[in-house]
Formats: structure tokens, sequence, C-alpha cells
């Protein structure tokens, strides 16, 4: 069961990454874009996830990921339910969210320093 604080850090710490609270939701931005985003009660994890792979990874675990609101259906993004997914796989949602936003060579020196994923 993943929740907030597994991922805050990670987050945090990702190059040109950083932290904002928008209403009372925690995201996490590079530049303006956002990548990472909480509900405000701390139980919906919505990430960045490619569209054309999004109902893949929602038809095969429903129980885990869904559909994102109508109004971000237009954008790469996907939400799911932070205590349905263990901490490893969740900070792996943040860091693929991230390198979605980022240069090549950003994510390229992340894996060079990180070459077991993220810790």
């Amino acid at each position: 069961m993943a929740t907030i604080d597994d991922v805050r850090d990670l987050g945090s710490s990702l190059e040109r990454s950083y932290e904002v609270s928008v209403r009372g939701r925690l995201k996490f931005r590079v530049g303006q874009l956002v990548y990472v985003a909480f509900s405000p009660d701390a139980l919906i994890m919505e990430f960045g996830f490619p569209k054309e792979l999004r109902e893949g990874l929602i038809g095969g675990q429903p129980e885990k990921f869904q559909l994102p609101s109508p109004s971000d259906m237009r954008f790469h993004w996907v939400r799911a339910d932070l205590a349905a997914l263990d901490p490893g796989e969740a900070r792996e949602f943040v860091v693929d969210a991230w390198r979605m936003v980022v240069p090549q060579k950003l994510s390229r020196a992340y894996d060079l320093a990180h070459p077991d994923g993220p810790a």
C-alpha cells in the first residue's frame, strides 16, 4: 500500500522538479508542466502517462487505475488509487511521468545514476 510519503521525497529530488500546492492539492511540476498530482485527501495519484497506452493499463488493472476526469482526457494523464499501488510501483510511475516532461539527457542521466530504478 503506497502513500503520498512514499513518493514525496522522490518528486522533490528529481532534477528540475518542484512541489507546489494548488487549491489544497499537492502537485509536482517541471517548469509549468504538472506531471503528478494528488487529490486533497491524498488517496488518488494522477500522473502523466502516454494516451496511447492508458486503455491497456486501465483495462488490465481497473481496480488500480481509472481514466482522468473528462476535462483531462485530452492530456497524457491517468489516475490511480494510491492504496492499490505498492510503494515501488508508485515511485516508478512518478519517475516515468517526470521523464515525459524533461529533456532526454536528464532521463538518461537519471538512469545512469539509478541503474536499479527509483529507490
